[in-house]
């Protein structure tokens, strides 16, 4: 497709791949890795082109073997260009792109950003940011939420038990569902608090199993329901591999035990398990506006190492 003197269009293939790392991003060493495991198509890779310049790029990425795309995670723009050139250039990328890509009728799906701990507080990092940012809301996105990215390294000390609570398997799919159902009240989860707008309770749940839980190929004696002594559940936790790093998939207190400080239990319990696997580090996420849970990764030994942008469109 030409627009004036741009060529926008998706990638022919991993033939050009040097060709879309051009534009420096934290994922580009994952791309190709993501290609061949089927997690990003060609097709959902889209560059603007001036002649054989780079100029912007998109791409979306889905779990392997969907015929959809689940997230936009890459946009970048040639920050030597001239502001407004280059969130135009931007603009009509994306436009033309979502067009192709984006199944008619759906939503476009939601785009993340990974950026640095302080990005506000460096000017090329902030005008970097806020140009992308300004490309999506002129096509009808607004920020969701900005997120902490926390990491658990070997050299931290592992969570020791406090003996309060008791650990145990998930029994099966229709408990961790009834628990993920009864934890959405009151959730300080921005993504949670946005599908109780659409959906319920249960039917939010579901779609958080089916969706992901459900599709961690790690051993799922790994998650953990915590209990009082005489049995009752207090909350729960996944730790997992998401194929790229071990994380902490899910943790949350149940409403009726929370303000007493089991999610450091918690959160020990599903830092032990993978700490047992010999990994090199755990990654987990938080809303930044989730202050207890930031404050029960902190405790435990977790490094924020950067945050992350969630935009949608309505």
């Amino acid at each position: 497709m030409r627009q004036n003197d741009l060529t926008l269009r998706p990638i022919t293939g991993r033939d050009e791949l040097d060709l879309f790392s051009a534009l420096p991003y934290v994922l580009n060493d994952e791309l190709a890795g993501d290609l061949d495991a089927g997690r990003r198509r060609p097709a959902w890779m889209w560059v603007a082109l001036r002649g054989d310049r780079l100029l912007a790029r998109a791409a979306w990425w889905s779990r392997a073997g969907s015929d959809t795309p689940f997230l936009l995670d890459v946009l970048d723009l040639d920050d030597g260009l001239p502001g407004a050139e280059r969130v135009d250039i931007g603009e009509r990328l994306v436009r033309a792109a979502m067009a192709a890509v984006v199944p008619d009728g759906s939503p476009p799906p939601e785009y993340t950003r990974y950026v640095p701990p302080g990005w506000r507080e460096n000017a090329v990092t902030r005008t970097v940011v806020e140009d992308r940012m300004t490309v999506l809301e002129r096509t009808g996105a607004k920020l969701l939420v900005e997120r902490l990215r926390l990491e658990w390294r070997p050299e931290s000390p592992v969570p020791q038990p406090s003996g309060r609570l008791t650990f145990r398997p998930v029994h099966d799919t229709g408990e961790l569902v009834s628990l993920m159902t009864t934890v959405m009240d009151g959730t300080l989860d921005a993504h949670g608090r946005d599908e109780l707008t659409r959906m319920s309770a249960h039917e939010a749940a579901t779609r958080h199993y089916e969706d992901e839980l459900a599709r961690y190929r790690t051993p799922r004696d790994w998650w953990r329901i915590a209990t009082l002594p005489g049995g009752e559940p207090v909350g729960f936790v996944i730790p997992a591999h998401n194929g790229y790093n071990p994380i902490i998939a899910y943790i949350a207190v149940l409403p009726a035990h929370r303000g007493r400080g089991y999610i450091d239990d918690i959160l020990a319990e599903g830092t032990r398990v993978l700490a047992e696997q010999g990994v090199p580090r755990i990654r987990a996420a938080t809303d930044v506006g989730n202050t207890p849970m930031a404050g029960a990764f902190a405790r435990a030994g977790y490094v924020n190492y950067g945050r992350e942008l969630n935009m949608t469109w309505s």
